[in-house]
């Protein structure tokens, strides 16, 4: 894979946005319209250029809780990114007021992945495969850019109609340049791959044991991989990669000495092409998980779930 040398350049353009950061007041160049989207992070605006009338999503971070170094990067690295077809576009506005850091991105009208997964049950197979044949193509294009997006998943998946036919990419709050190091991080996501989940701080800790660990494409790898479980199943393949997780274990121990004809009951569903896929996305070893962009060799044209699929494996979800 061909990979740029992005991470200096994000860094110039860091240093250049911090020194024409702009200061003004939301309300005094913004309407607004309505909240979008709250997290940790802060909030989503639906807001409306007064200037211009253009609509957009304004980004808010409260100073409080914001390191100006994690806006830059944010910002810097969304703006370098946004040309691509399936990641959320900036409108280059970038600014601080008194007590927020804001950016503003394209108006995406529609519900996130997530919305639309039935529980125990997902969404119909041809929507998975238009799905993420679009979300590998912006995580090639992020991974070509020396750069990881580190928080995949449905959430972060924005839909721009009900049948998947259009997705775009957000939220690149946790993305950093390759070979980052990480020392630690605070509790733990199904997404998380089990080298993540190894520099967790668990509760009542205030030190791991674990070596740094560097961030690399294959952590996005995983994470994808477990997002594909989710969307065709309706469910979590885990609650974190640890041994202490039976169903992890359960994965892991088979990963070891893989037999498509014992596969672990949650994953009985699959076709072996689909088991075969999942095996190369979600290995154990980091060094050995394939690029995102070889999961289309794996859905043109085949099938990933059985037509039948056995009541147990729905049961033993539950």
């Amino acid at each position: 894979m061909l990979t740029y040398p992005d991470g200096s350049l994000i860094d110039e353009l860091m240093e250049l946005t911090a020194q024409s950061l702009s200061h003004l007041e939301i309300k005094e160049h913004f309407n607004i319209i309505k909240e979008i989207g709250r997290g940790k992070y802060g909030k989503v605006l639906l807001v409306t250029h007064r200037c211009r009338g253009t609509p957009m999503a304004l980004k808010v971070m409260p100073k409080a809780s914001t390191k100006l170094q994690g806006f830059l990067r944010e910002y810097c690295i969304s703006l370098h990114l946004s040309c691509h077809p399936c990641i959320v576009g900036l409108f280059g506005i970038a600014f601080q007021s008194n007590e927020h850091y804001g950016f503003a991105q394209e108006l995406v009208i529609g519900r996130d992945l997530f919305a639309v997964i039935q529980p125990k049950v997902g969404i119909p197979e041809c929507a998975v495969k238009r799905c993420v044949l679009q979300i590998a193509s912006a995580l090639e294009f992020i991974h070509e850019h020396g750069l990881v997006h580190r928080d995949i998943k449905p959430e972060n998946i924005l839909l721009l109609d009900s049948h998947c036919c259009r997705v775009k990419l957000a939220d690149f709050g946790l993305a950093q340049k390759k070979g980052t190091l990480i020392r630690f991080i605070s509790g733990t996501l199904p997404y998380m791959a089990p080298e993540l989940c190894a520099v967790a701080l668990e509760e009542g800790q205030t030190e791991v044991t674990a070596t740094p660990l560097s961030v690399e494409p294959s952590l996005d790898t995983w994470a994808f991989g477990v997002v594909i479980f989710c969307i065709l199943t309706g469910y979590f393949p885990w609650e974190r990669c640890m041994a202490s997780d039976d169903f992890y274990q359960e994965f892991a121990d088979w990963c070891q000495a893989p037999n498509l004809e014992d596969v672990p009951p949650l994953w009985k569903r699959f076709t072996p092409d689909a088991m075969e896929m999942f095996s190369r996305l979600l290995a154990l070893d980091a060094n050995k998980r394939s690029t995102v962009g070889e999961v289309r060799s794996y859905l043109n044209g085949l099938k990933l779930t059985s037509e039948m699929i056995n009541k147990s494996v729905v049961e033993s979800a539950q």
